[in-house]
């Protein structure tokens, strides 16, 4: 377990927001970026906490279910997510111990590095998700 303090299912959909605008600021969501977050999700995520939904599944696979929500939906705007994520890290900050903002990163460079190495909007986005996270003491 990473960390001690109690998490929640909103922690983890907010990282699948996250996330998808790291897949998506380029404009397209391709599917080796889809399997690398769903690799994560099993081999880093899942052993975060014990937090389960109402139907007794990980929390943590809330990170790819809202992932393949936005994906399908296609509509969302990479900023749009990636704010909505600052939104709740503000007001959430204590969940975001040093580990957790580590995997957070982890996570966030392999989706961008998954496709043709990083490309400058993901470059971009990598940046200001460091700046956001190092708010955090």
């Amino acid at each position: 377990m990473i960390t001690e303090k109690k998490m929640t299912l909103e922690f983890y959909r907010n990282l699948g927001k996250l996330f998808y605008a790291i897949a998506a600021v380029d404009g397209t969501v391709r599917p080796i970026e889809i399997h690398k977050l769903k690799t994560l999700v099993k081999e880093q995520w899942l052993d975060i906490d014990p937090l389960e939904d109402a139907f007794g599944n990980d929390a943590a696979l809330h990170i790819e279910v809202v992932f393949d929500w936005l994906v399908m939906d296609g509509e969302p705007n990479a900023s749009t997510c990636f704010n909505d994520f600052v939104r709740y890290k503000d007001k959430q900050k204590d969940l975001f111990t040093n580990e957790v903002k580590k995997l957070i990163l982890k996570t966030a460079s392999t989706i961008a590095y998954a496709f043709s190495a990083i490309n400058k909007s993901e470059l971009i986005l990598l940046a200001k998700l460091d700046m956001e996270l190092k708010k955090i003491p």
